[in-house]
């Protein structure tokens, strides 16, 4: 099952940043070394307000056949429903993007029918 594709009222960014390593020598100095080309530890959050319990089901359902947290996913095109800014933006990775669950999604009901849900993912090259 692929992720499901519903356009989020919310989404939160945080770019992560690319694997260094700093050493602090005793006069102060320091040397910082980069690991690689791409950008680790991206985070996204995607809300999805008011939706049928049906489709806050289907994340729970993705969420469970993609094993939790340990196998990576590509996001449908409605995950950057709102966006105006190039689709890439959101890509730490040269090639495209693959994200994995960073836990799993939180649900609220919000009255019969009816749920919040709320899930956390991580961008990984």
């Amino acid at each position: 099952m692929a992720f499901p594709s519903i356009a989020p009222t919310a989404r939160t960014y945080e770019a992560g940043d690319w694997p260094i390593k700093t050493y602090s020598a005793i006069s102060g100095a320091e040397i910082r070394l980069r690991y690689g080309n791409l950008r680790t530890n991206a985070k996204l959050s995607l809300s999805y307000d008011n939706i049928t319990d049906t489709q806050a089901e289907s994340f729970l359902t993705h969420y469970y056949e993609t094993t939790g947290t340990f196998t990576t996913f590509t996001l449908p095109a409605a995950a950057a429903t709102g966006w105006t800014g190039t689709a890439s933006a959101f890509s730490p990775g040269s090639t495209g993007t693959a994200y994995r669950y960073a836990g799993p999604p939180q649900i609220t009901s919000v009255r019969p029918g009816r749920s919040n849900v709320q899930v956390e993912l991580i961008g990984v090259g």
